[in-house]
């Protein structure tokens, strides 16, 4: 009877172990640090909202959100430093466009990013703006399309990157209107507007939110936006397809985690994201950089990003441009 007692409370502790060994880890996450890498520079429209995004979470969740600004290859050097890291949560990746695009402008990555990733959470979706140089002489759309095919090959404009939304859109644009214009990639937009506010670039199809500082700066001149109709923060601004109908590249920014990260950290992190969005003075401050506040559930976001890496893939084969 007492062997048998005993075998019974040893059984219960390895029980209660078993029981107790998960959860904790779960409930105290974060416990440390968590690294939020991005894949463009710093002042550049991605790292203004993950910059304002990670400030929520730290305060909200009690452990710093630190930003890591791995810049280059059009995102994808972040992209492949957050896949490679150990999926516990502690490792997060800035998702946009650009990784939804790579797939299949990238000939050799060394991932899959719908399978070697798990989506997180939406935060916003925001619009793209045609921006030219004070010196470029065209000041519209269409003018701007004139001038493009009367200097073909003389007009250049700038990105953030191979791959990245900017540079489709103007791929995009360039189909389009069969104006031929060459591409000049930077290291992310905030370091490609010193040249193109010296004309030394002509153009950016530019993330909103700097391309609207820039404008509000007085820096530059803005032509349009690439949503299919007027973005609601700019309303003054033409959108690009009231010229070139079926135009449009809306882009969308979010987070993803490395393909493993256990179900409980996503749910506190889509969780708190999701209050975020419902923090007015958080909003206000995405609002003020043109985006649209969008949250959704971890499954909605990963078909969000499924269904805009097979969009970006038919754009681009159809612009025929591929890098190796």
């Amino acid at each position: 009877m007492l062997r048998i007692l005993r075998h019974g409370v040893f059984g219960l502790a390895v029980l209660l172990g078993l029981f107790s060994a998960t959860p904790p880890a779960a409930a105290a996450y974060p416990d440390r640090p968590v690294h939020w890498l991005i894949g463009f520079s710093p002042g550049g429209p991605v790292d203004i909202v993950a910059r304002i995004m990670a400030q929520w979470l730290s305060e909200r969740l009690g452990q710093q959100f630190i930003v890591e600004n791995r810049t280059g290859s059009g995102g994808n050097i972040a992209a492949a430093a957050a896949i490679n890291s150990p999926p516990d949560g502690y490792t997060l990746l800035f998702v946009a466009p650009n990784n939804a695009i790579s797939t299949s402008l990238y000939k050799k990555l060394p991932f899959d990013f719908l399978r070697d990733t798990t989506p997180v959470a939406s935060i916003m979706q925001l619009t793209n703006m045609l921006v030219v140089s004070n010196a470029f002489p065209p000041k519209s759309v269409q003018e701007f399309i004139d001038f493009c095919k009367a200097n073909p090959g003389k007009i250049t404009y700038a990105s953030s990157g191979n791959g990245t939304s900017v540079h489709m859109s103007a791929e995009l644009f360039k189909v389009m209107t069969k104006c031929d214009m060459v591409h000049v990639p930077y290291r992310g937009s905030a370091v490609a507007f010193p040249d193109i506010i010296s004309n030394k670039v002509q153009l950016i199809f530019d993330n909103l939110p700097s391309a609207m500082e820039q404008v509000k700066g007085g820096n530059v001149r803005a032509l349009g936006v690439t949503s299919p109709q007027r973005w609601p923060s700019v309303p003054d601004v033409p959108a690009i397809a009231e010229t070139v109908p079926g135009f449009e590249s809306v882009g969308f920014y979010g987070i993803s985690a490395p393909k493993g990260t256990p179900p409980e950290v996503i749910e506190i992190l889509n969780k708190a994201v999701g209050e975020a969005l419902k923090d007015p003075k958080l909003v206000a401050k995405l609002k003020d950089v043109g985006g649209l506040p969008k949250a959704m559930a971890p499954a909605e976001f990963g078909k969000l990003v499924a269904d805009e890496t097979e969009k970006w893939r038919k754009v681009v084969e159809f612009a025929g441009v591929s890098v190796d």
